[in-house]
């Protein structure tokens, strides 16, 4: 009878996990799962929404994205625009959490306005740096004119050879204190003691942030990484509510290009084209990125089942 009751205990509890579990599962399926897959349906037919009946086309839709300069130029500047606002903000966001953990006056009050640009409302953010960018009485060309740079005053979201740069700035401006308070708790945790220990060696500040605290803050870089790839690659509101894809498309990114195209130009087939090979590049990353974390988990294994075997 024992033997009876332990073995339909499991099947009971993994019947009360799969209830559980319903209610979230389905909003997945409703929400996600669905829209997902019916975009991909759509990526293979001619769909338009002033038309009601459309037709399977096969591969059309991806044949004409090979011929379109605007979507090359749009992934040209997706891909620059997301690696480049990626890295700055990685590099920007540790010296920031750096000088966050130096003894500072001052560093109080700080620390506890520094988060004030990642909570502004997008919208306004925008509004803010466009209104800076105005000539004459922007700030950005009040400085300018201040330090004899006359030449320089212009509406800089207008110029094509500075669009994408603006666009830049205000991601940073916007993401570089996120990055430095979760780089600070991260270095926070960090024991103590192995510092000590470094300065016993002999080791200098930047053997030490290079040594220990990348090494021990890493896990904490790569999430950060990851989440403002997909953030940065899929932004559309920035640039959208800055330049609309403009100057002459100096600032067109995909995510922009493809609400043009299917609300704009109506064609929703050959956007939602366009939206299955954004996702097929966010996978090809996604699964990069898999592998090498896996990678880099079995070493330690690898390395710490060897550790543990040697003589004591």
């Amino acid at each position: 009878m024992p033997h009876l009751v332990h073995e339909k205990y499991p099947v009971k509890e993994k019947h009360q996990s799969i209830l559980l579990l319903a209610p979230t599962l389905l909003v997945i399926a409703v929400f996600t799962i669905y829209p997902l897959m019916d975009g991909i349906r759509m990526a293979f037919t001619d769909q338009h929404l002033l038309r009601e009946t459309y037709q399977f086309i096969g591969l059309e839709n991806f044949t004409r994205i090979i011929k379109d300069d605007i979507f090359w130029l749009s992934l040209r500047h997706s891909l620059i625009l997301t690696s480049v606002v990626v890295m700055l903000q990685l590099v920007l966001g540790l010296i920031l959490a750096w000088a966050m953990m130096q003894p500072l006056p001052g560093m109080g009050i700080f620390k506890s306005i520094i988060m004030a640009s990642w909570v502004i409302p997008v919208a306004a953010t925008v509004i803010m740096f466009r209104f800076m960018a105005q000539p004459d009485i922007g700030l950005i060309n009040i400085i300018f004119k201040g330090i004899g740079l006359d030449h320089l005053n212009k509406y800089w979201f207008g110029e094509p050879d500075f669009a994408l740069a603006a666009i830049v700035m205000m991601h940073l401006w916007r993401n570089v204190p996120f990055y430095g308070v979760a780089f600070l708790a991260a270095m926070q945790s960090v024991p103590r003691s192995y510092y000590e220990a470094a300065e016993i060696d002999g080791a200098n500040t930047w053997q030490q942030f290079v040594n220990i605290t990348l090494p021990m803050i890493r896990p904490m870089i790569i999430v950060m990484v990851t989440i403002h790839v997909l953030w940065t690659f899929n932004n559309f509101d920035f640039i959208f509510l800055a330049t609309g894809g403009g100057p002459v498309n100096a600032t067109d990114v995909l995510p922009v290009y493809v609400y043009r195209l299917a609300w704009r130009s109506y064609t929703i087939g050959y956007s939602a084209s366009i939206g299955v090979i954004m996702l097929i590049f966010l996978m090809i990353y996604f699964i990069a990125y898999i592998r090498l974390t896996e990678e880099r988990t079995k070493r330690r294994w690898v390395v710490k089942n060897a550790t543990r075997s040697l003589p004591q």
